[in-house]
């Protein structure tokens, strides 16, 4: 009674050793290239995987791939461009090495029907009042137009950087002449030219 347990486990570890090796022996590397069928030219970075498990590989740029696999697995190669390819290893297939090519036949993709019809008989009316929107390089001479560009500037307020420059400006200036009088800009040239120019622009209009 004593002895019953410990042939259980000689006999669970014999088993398991057999099965070990029995599966080792199922084990193959499958090394190939993908090539065209009409040419046989080789296709680069075909998706090789095994069928319903989580393994793959990709081929390289001369098409060739390898990939350990079990004897009775399906390969599938997709790329686009080409029709999907599966190939089913045989399970009776001897030695642990295989080697095989895999032609891809090319696709053909259908494009939907396209009718070209003459011109109207209101094409004149149609070229003389259509309004026909603008590209996008007229689109953009005339947003950097000149013009353009001057009602922006003199329309859209000073931003926050802009306001705090103009305020450290004044503090700066009220500090230089801290103790003493301003100096008066009446006989300025400059500044009696900046009122001219104003003057002239229109700025000193009553806008209603």
């Amino acid at each position: 009674m004593r002895a019953t347990p410990l042939l259980s486990i000689i006999f669970f570890l014999l088993f398991g050793a057999v099965n070990a090796q029995a599966q080792k022996g199922e084990i193959i590397q499958i090394s190939g290239v993908t090539m065209t069928a009409d040419s046989l030219q080789a296709v680069p970075f075909v998706t090789v995987t095994v069928k319903n498990k989580n393994r793959g590989t990709n081929s390289n740029n001369a098409g060739i791939f390898s990939l350990a696999c079990m004897k009775g697995d399906t390969l599938h190669f997709s790329i686009i461009g080409y029709r999907s390819k599966d190939y089913v290893i045989d399970k009776n297939i001897e030695g642990m090495f295989f080697n095989m090519v895999q032609l891809m036949v090319q696709d053909t993709f259908y494009l939907p029907e396209t009718i070209i019809r003459p011109v109207p008989d209101d094409f004149d009316y149609a070229f003389k009042y259509w309004d026909i929107g603008d590209d996008q390089y007229a689109t953009a001479m005339k947003n950097t137009n000149r013009q353009a560009m001057l009602r922006v500037m003199y329309s859209l307020p000073k931003s926050g950087a802009e306001n705090q420059s103009y305020q450290q400006m004044q503090d700066r200036q009220s500090t230089y002449y801290y103790g003493q009088q301003k100096p008066m800009n009446i006989m300025n040239p400059f500044k009696w030219g900046e009122f001219f120019e104003a003057w002239k622009r229109g700025d000193f209009r009553k806008k209603y």
